[in-house]
């Protein structure tokens, strides 16, 4: 099974620092998700690259980084990144998708026990680990930062949650996190910030709430 990895307009390009700072990840572990893991295990498992290389920069699309979002929120439940990475390949055969976890009929019926992770399969729990038992012991994984267009891939992404300004669209600014309904993004806000100007001024300079600008300057600064 092979799949076309897309890099256009539209799709979202972020490097390993862009990701690392979007997930408030440390880089070196972002480096070996993509390079040993999404481009090594995956892309062997699948027949397919999950990065492109840009001016001999490495990089990920829109999705890829939605599923290092999945990994991380399974990781920090205890999962086994072997075990997500079991699950990956199981659900990308089952559904014929090169990226699962960005997939909303898959994410809303992925639980987990802290050890193995389940998928709902008319109202049984499979383990996805080979075994194909069943086991209805588990605890549901609920991805609220997300929102799904009507193909049921992921197409934004609320790292700071949805009551917050930021956002990252794939289809403005390739990607990068910017103010809802707008192309602004949070460091040039932040920028603005650090030399002087007052929340209020910028505010009224761009033409946007103080709520956005606050949200701008909390992103940033969590991102530092």
């Amino acid at each position: 099974m092979a799949f076309k990895n897309n890099f256009n307009i539209g799709y979202g390009v972020y490097t390993i620092s862009d990701v690392s700072k979007i997930l408030k990840l440390p880089y070196q572990k972002v480096h070996t998700w993509i390079n040993k893991y999404w481009d090594g295990i995956l892309a062997s498992e699948l027949n397919t690259p999950y990065s492109v290389d840009i001016a001999s920069i490495k990089t990920i699309n829109f999705h890829a980084l939605i599923e290092f979002y999945i990994l991380f929120l399974l990781g920090e439940s205890g999962v086994k990144t072997r075990k997500v990475l079991d699950a990956h390949i199981e659900l990308s055969q089952l559904f014929k998708t090169k990226y699962p976890f960005a997939q909303k009929n898959i994410i809303e019926n992925i639980n987990t026990d802290g050890q193995r992770i389940y998928f709902n399969f008319n109202d049984s729990y499979l383990p996805l680990d080979g075994t194909k038992q069943l086991n209805l012991k588990f605890i549901e994984i609920f991805f609220k930062n997300l929102e799904f267009e009507e193909d049921l891939l992921a197409s934004k992404f609320w790292p700071m949650g949805k009551k917050s300004s930021i956002v990252l669209d794939p289809e403005r600014q390739m990607g990068q996190p910017v103010i809802k309904y707008t192309n602004i993004s949070p460091a040039t806000l932040y920028n603005l910030y650090r030399g002087g100007e007052s929340l209020d001024f910028i505010a009224h300079l761009y033409d946007i709430d103080l709520k956005s600008v606050k949200d701008a300057i909390d992103f940033c600064k969590s991102a530092a």
